[in-house]
């Protein structure tokens, strides 16, 4: 079992940047992939980014290409999402996500944090 806590969120102006947090308690969390995802509400949850075990690879929608970037510090059990360039667009709730890799970047995401609240005033 792998618990999950995002921090980071909060309130910036557009053009700003935000780090996010994702910390892991439990078993075996070095060994599953993590993806960041976000939710407006009414909206379904959407697939942000994500990077495999090692941090080594990562994958990442077209809209957030050259602005976010997620890394992992294996030894703190902790994966962040650099967000620089924000936008009014990227408010949401953003939450991360933790599971076995089916086919990359295609993941079965098993375990998933509560989720934080990141909002962009133009």
């Amino acid at each position: 079992q792998v618990h999950l806590v995002e921090s980071g969120g909060g309130l910036v102006q557009a053009g700003g940047s935000l780090r996010l947090s994702c910390v892991a308690s439990g078993r075996d969390f070095e060994r599953y992939a993590v993806g960041w995802f976000r939710q407006v509400p009414g909206k379904e949850r959407e697939f942000v980014t994500n990077i495999n075990w090692s941090g080594t690879i990562t994958y990442s929608i077209d809209s957030v290409k050259g602005r976010f970037t997620t890394s992992r510090e294996i030894a703190r059990n902790t994966v962040y999402l650099q967000m620089n360039s924000l936008e009014p667009e990227d408010t949401a709730v953003y939450f991360c996500a933790a599971g076995g890799v089916i086919d990359w970047p295609e993941v079965r995401y098993d375990f998933w944090g509560q989720g934080t609240q990141v909002t962009v005033s133009s």
